[in-house]
């Protein structure tokens, strides 16, 4: 006897054997919430910041932070260090207000978001410095002295 059985991604199983489908919760949530079917609630509900992705390099000398962040003022970044923790947010209004004879029309928005990060005890965390160019914020964590890869050397035997 066959008894063949699909999972598919929204987790419904089907069996191939007779033609009853029977949905499960999360297919129900699914079917309700999924893009597909409902383009209407991601479009008007997500036009704030979304998290940025990170790119974190490691130099022989130093840490790069790298965000894609662009459309944004220096102004509205905030980075700070607390108990080696380093955090960077930002937080952005967005005004806008038409009036005519015929009609008004005022728009308002609010976008924000947060990351934050371990600092490793090997950081000069009085050195850190940070800029703003062409959309892509750059934080510079230099190591301390001692951490510092030195280069290899040779050592003669005697």
């Amino acid at each position: 006897m066959n008894t063949l059985v699909t999972v598919p991604k929204n987790g419904r199983i089907i069996n191939k054997n007779r033609n009853i489908n029977y949905p499960t919760w999360s297919s129900w949530i699914d079917d309700l919430f999924g893009v597909d079917e409902t383009p209407w609630f991601n479009s008007n509900f997500n036009s704030g910041i979304t998290t940025p992705k990170v790119n974190i390099k490691e130099t022989t000398d130093s840490y790069i932070v790298e965000m894609a962040i662009p459309g944004m003022n220096k102004s509205d970044f905030e980075i700070s260090i607390d108990n080696k923790m380093l955090f960077i947010s930002a937080e952005v209004e967005n005004k806008n207000e038409e009036t005519t004879d015929e009609y008004s029309l005022r728009e308002f928005g609010f976008s924000s978001f947060k990351r934050s990060f371990s600092l490793p005890e090997t950081v000069d965390d009085a050195k850190i410095n940070a800029n703003y160019t062409d959309g892509i914020l750059k934080v510079h964590i230099p190591k301390k002295e001692e951490a510092k890869q030195r280069p290899p050397r040779t050592i003669k035997i005697s």
